[in-house]
């Protein structure tokens, strides 16, 4: 058991809090149980698994060698040093290093009209992730993070997920890449803007389309409204003049799914 918070290795886990230590080590820190089992489920291999049996006792789980449990290497911690590897409030005693899978958008075959998510320069953590839950239950082929400004697997945005961000085909490059690969699958790119914009109950998601939005602060950048097919915008009827990223993203994105079971 490591009872002292200075040991190596719960050194190791607080520098991984760090994006640019998670980048140079290759590994990215899993907190919770249902993420855990989803970042296994999905292929994701455990590096190392912290267990803290005094926020919940998982000695008999251990000793049925529980297949969630699979990790190279299984430490018990005290409940000391746990609250300083802990990145969340109400954790359930499990923490986890993991190595993670990166994929390359050249290397994608999509299916058939696939429905796709582009996120242009995403600075939020919890924004990702949320988008990450919506692209898992509406069943979207891909999400795609054009110029990106977080790690994709910040352990914010896995928490925000819910571990379904280990479920969805998850890709990050420029965006010239990413309109050409869009361009090259006839795929048709749907821009949330507000200038020369249709309602998106008017458009067409039964093709092949790719749903782009853009931050909070300024919107999608030049590149995009030059290679948009079409510019969405969703119709305010109070005072806001806009919503949440992640809320936008789920309307176009269940729009689409609406339009696709007709």
């Amino acid at each position: 058991m490591i009872t002292s918070k200075t040991n190596p290795k719960i050194k190791n886990v607080v520098k991984l809090q760090k994006s640019s230590e998670r980048r140079e080590q290759n590994r990215i820190i899993i907190e919770g149980r249902r993420e855990i089992e989803r970042a296994v489920a999905c292929g994701f291999v455990i590096d190392t698994l912290f267990i803290c049996n005094e926020i919940k006792d998982y000695s008999s789980e251990l000793m049925a060698q529980s297949s969630w449990l699979k990790a190279n290497i299984i430490e018990e911690v005290t409940l000391e040093v746990f609250e300083k590897i802990a990145y969340r409030e109400g954790s359930d005693g499990l923490l986890a290093v993991a190595i993670p899978k990166y994929a390359k958008l050249k290397d994608f075959k999509p299916k058939k009209n696939p429905l796709i998510i582009v996120l242009e320069t995403v600075e939020k953590p919890g924004n990702l992730g949320a988008i990450m839950r919506t692209a898992d239950a509406a069943g979207v082929d891909a999400v795609i993070i054009a110029d990106p400004r977080t790690d994709l697997f910040n352990p914010n945005a896995i928490r925000a997920s819910i571990g379904t961000i280990f479920n969805v085909p998850l890709f990050a490059c420029s965006s010239e890449e990413c309109i050409q690969w869009l361009r090259d699958n006839d795929i048709k790119i749907y821009c949330t803007y507000l200038k020369a914009s249709i309602d998106y109950l008017e458009a067409d998601f039964r093709q092949g389309s790719a749903i782009v939005m853009g931050t909070e602060a300024t919107g999608i950048s030049d590149i995009w409204v030059e290679a948009a097919d079409q510019n969405l915008i969703i119709p305010m009827n109070g005072i806001a003049d806009s919503l949440n990223v992640s809320v936008t993203t789920a309307i176009v994105v269940f729009e689409a799914v609406r339009q696709r079971r007709s």
